[in-house]
């Protein structure tokens, strides 16, 4: 998606959201945004991922009949979640500064209190994916940043090759192993996705992907 394309769907949300918002200010802070998704280290956590991200978020919200204001919280959340991105830090700390910068940067543009808090909830929600926040918007946010699982067997495989680039610095065997445990972790409990929509259309794909990925992480391949 090009960078305009972008940017005038982050304004229209901001927008929506935050009135008294300065469109430049909006525009600058998108901006910012989308040089953070630019980093050099990030192979898959980049603007593509955004992108797919933000698609699966609008077909969930239609499926789910998500109100346009709980949508468009959605999307910003999304712009946001993987601002911080640090392969190399403590686990949930990237989420955890991602949520103190989406604060402060929704704060200069006017957000209130209450959608500042919804937006941070969000992402910290990503740290692992659980149910600590209820209701649809929650739930459509977390199925539409776990949408890659159920992905199509090559754009899947993309995306693992993407993520061992990004744990380049980690050895084979322990990145195996961890890898591993982390795609278990997520597809053997009782439901992989949150929405009515998800766990019908994208569980049987999200499980099978999975498990070709394990058992080519358990060959050393």
């Amino acid at each position: 998606m090009p960078d305009t394309e972008f940017l005038d769907g982050w304004i229209a949300d901001i927008a929506g959201l935050a009135p008294a918002a300065d469109r430049e200010a909006a525009r600058r802070v998108g901006t910012g945004l989308l040089a953070r998704w630019s980093e050099p280290h990030r192979s898959y956590h980049t603007d593509q991922h955004l992108a797919e991200m933000l698609s699966a978020i609008d077909d969930l919200a239609r499926a789910s009949g998500l109100a346009e204001r709980e949508t468009q919280l959605a999307r910003v959340a999304a712009w946001l979640h993987d601002a911080v991105y640090d392969v190399r830090a403590t686990a949930g700390h990237s989420e955890r500064e991602s949520a103190r910068l989406a604060r402060d940067l929704l704060a200069s543009l006017h957000f209130d209190a209450s959608d500042l808090q919804t937006v941070e909830d969000l992402i910290l929600l990503t740290i692992d994916h659980g149910t600590q926040v209820p209701g649809a918007l929650a739930d459509v946010f977390t199925d539409a940043d776990l949408a890659i699982l159920a992905a199509t067997p090559a754009r899947f495989g993309e995306y693992c090759r993407q993520i061992r680039v990004e744990y380049e610095h980690v050895p084979a065997a322990a990145y195996a192993t961890g890898r591993s445990e982390i795609l278990a972790a997520l597809v053997d409990r009782p439901e992989v996705y949150r929405t009515q929509f998800a766990r019908a259309t994208w569980t049987a794909h999200a499980r099978d992907n999975v498990a070709r990925e394990v058992a080519r992480l358990s060959l050393g391949e």
